[in-house]
């Protein structure tokens, strides 16, 4: 094998490689958002709703996350054996392609996407408040009724 042909193909091997880093940050960005907004989500349910609501089961949108970061590090490791292996492969010119690396990630993505489904289709239904609710918030706080939010406050005194 020439020195050009060589040379192509350890290029192709580290574009290869780079391709497989950027899908591993891909996966991590992914999975941190999908784990953060969740967390929005919930702080944001509480505060309209006033009340500490019940950490739900073993699927949701933290493990989901979690998992995805996991996997683009699983992802980057493999890339680097696979981007080791190929090199001495070239070197002796002795390559042979694997698909093993391409069906683990894909497999592993499509599961987590199929564990995601449910996210979007759950919807908690909650009673609405009403005023003959105990629950209602202006029977707790009928004060909030006849004030003013500090902003406004601080509008009308100008």
């Amino acid at each position: 094998m020439s020195n050009i042909d060589r040379q192509r193909e350890h290029q192709a091997n580290e574009r290869t490689f780079l391709a497989w880093l950027r899908t591993s940050i891909a996966l991590i960005g992914f999975g941190f958002a999908i784990a953060r907004f969740g967390l929005f989500l919930r702080q944001l349910e509480t505060t309209v709703t006033s009340q500490n609501l019940p950490t739900s089961s073993f699927l949701n949108s933290q493990n989901t996350g979690l998992g995805l970061v996991i996997v683009g590090i699983l992802v980057i490791l493999l890339s680097v054996w696979r981007y080791n292996q190929v090199f001495w492969q070239i070197e002796q010119g002795n390559y042979k392609p694997s698909r093993l690396m391409v069906w683990f990630t894909a497999g592993v993505v499509v599961l987590l996407g199929i564990l995601s489904i449910p996210f979007l289709l759950w919807r908690e239904y909650s009673t609405p408040n009403t005023p003959s609710s105990p629950s209602s918030r202006t029977e707790r706080h009928p004060e909030k009724l006849l004030s003013l939010p500090p902003t406004l406050k601080r509008q009308t005194k100008l």
